[in-house]
């Protein structure tokens, strides 16, 4: 299998396809914007077809993936079926990203074009992930003072924030932060929404409907899943003039109700956000949509998946709902290769990249992923972090227990970090941007550092890699 022969070898050699390709989809990359195309081995109609489903592409059977000016490839396994993802364009700056995403994510073999030769340091020079930023402004004209001081009302820009119930978030903070801190793309919604739907002509059920749409336009999903979208609503549309429910697919509606946790998203508890709470580590199956009733919101997309004839023990398998953030957060760090770790002297390295996040952890720590509830997990030693405007370190510039210039000391809030004790294992989890590592692993404190840089990995692939088509294209989208 595609994945084995990666995991087993430290050059991460391109693997052998299984047989001539049976087909291809093409298709937008839901996070990123860009156009990408998946080929199929080893795979019979339906598995490859499956696959496609997943980012709304129409599979074609028989037809290859044109030959087009691209960034590379990425080559890897997606349920037991080998896959060619090639990343269209010629943007030497997203090269880093694709890499990033392709070794790091889905695990796989990044083929870099011509496009991409030496370009693949992982950094974040410019645009990085906006931090949370607590926004307090007047009320709009024409709605209800605020319930904040003063009569304004206050919302966390941020893609887990909501305003005030009844309003509009775009309205409050504006989407520009919350479409740099996920990826956005326009994409058609369920075929449904096309059809008429008699539910309509029933007064009680069109108040659930508004509801909803006035719940989702509380929170950030306005600023994707509206007419506030820039180019398009993506699938679920707050303002389509039919039934808002038939936008959705199926495994959206799931989500909604609370069948698949998705507390990779990262939440605030609802004290926090005017109310309004979502799923969480502490109660997962909560909706996915940020609400001020979980019980009606769930109640609402349990009738529509009852409605399709969906059950919930359909979804059983399904637990990664946050898709990329899910695969980050449930990573299981490997040993650090010889480049990687803290070492006796205090002394960092790290694989090639410079970084904006510096966390050593104890070693059965969670990922750090998220803010304002994931960034941050339980176990944390030192951390240390970079500001908007500040200039992406390399390891040279860090030892364990003293803040590099420019950087800031996230944790502890104040005083040295605790000592580490030699011989214990720790977690060392440097990245370029939130939710873009450059090492994750587990190193022995109290190590010498070695002389000569090996060349090998821990990253679980070759160095870094894909912004294609599965994870680190939600953080791609940003950096275009």
């Amino acid at each position: 299998m595609l994945t084995v022969l990666l995991l087993l070898s430290c050059a991460s050699e391109k693997p052998v396809l299984q047989g001539e390709p049976v087909g291809s989809c093409s298709y937008t990359s839901p996070f990123s914007g860009d156009p990408e195309c998946r080929q199929f081995y080893g795979a019979d109609d339906a598995e490859a077809e499956t696959i496609c489903s997943k980012v709304d592409a129409t599979y074609q059977a028989g037809v290859n993936c044109p030959a087009v000016e691209s960034l590379g490839a990425c080559y890897y396994e997606s349920d037991g079926v080998q896959v060619v993802t090639t990343v269209e364009g010629d943007a030497a700056d997203k090269c880093g990203s694709n890499r990033f995403g392709c070794e790091t994510f889905a695990k796989g073999y990044w083929e870099p074009s011509a496009f991409c030769s030496g370009s693949d340091e992982i950094v974040v020079a410019s645009d990085p992930f906006p931090q949370p930023e607590l926004v307090c402004v007047d009320a709009l004209s024409g709605e209800p003072e605020g319930q904040s001081d003063g009569g304004q009302v206050c919302t966390w820009n941020v893609v887990s924030g909501a305003t005030e119930e009844g309003r509009h978030f775009s309205d409050y903070v504006g989407c520009e932060a919350v479409r740099r801190q996920r990826g956005y793309s326009p994409v058609p919604p369920n075929a449904l929404s096309e059809e008429a739907d008699a539910r309509m002509d029933d007064p009680t059920y069109v108040t659930e409907v508004d509801w909803v749409r006035s719940q989702l336009h509380s929170g950030s999903c306005d600023c994707c899943h509206s007419a506030a979208a820039e180019r398009g609503a993506a699938i679920f549309d707050a303002d389509f003039e039919g039934n808002l429910a038939n936008t959705f697919n199926d495994r959206g509606l799931a989500m909604g109700a609370g069948w698949v946790p998705t507390v990779g998203f990262g939440t605030y508890p609802a004290e926090e956000n005017n109310g309004f709470e979502r799923s969480s580590p502490d109660n997962p199956y909560l909706s996915a949509f940020p609400t001020t009733d979980q019980a009606r919101m769930k109640a609402f997309f349990e009738g529509e998946l009852a409605h399709r004839g969906r059950t919930q023990e359909e979804f059983a398998d399904d637990t990664y709902g946050a898709g990329p953030l899910d695969e980050q957060l449930n990573y299981v760090p490997e040993r650090c290769s010889a480049d990687e770790g803290v070492f006796k002297d205090g002394t960092f390295r790290w694989l090639p990249g410079r970084a904006r996040y510096v966390y050593v952890l104890e070693a059965d720590s969670a990922n750090p992923t998220v803010p304002p509830n994931l960034d941050l997990p339980e176990g944390t030693i030192w951390r240390v972090d970079l500001p908007a405007d500040g200039t992406p370190v390399s390891a040279d510039a860090v030892k364990y227990g003293e803040v590099p210039g420019g950087m800031t000391q996230a944790f502890p809030e104040s005083g040295a970090p605790a000592a580490l004790v030699d011989g214990k294992d720790y977690y060392l989890y440097v990245s370029a941007d939130v939710v873009y590592p450059i090492s994750r692993c587990i190193f022995t404190a109290g190590q010498e550092a070695p002389a000569v840089a090996s060349g090998c990995d821990s990253s679980g692939g070759a160095l870094g890699l894909l912004a294609a088509g599965l994870a680190g294209a939600a953080v791609m989208r940003r950096r275009r």
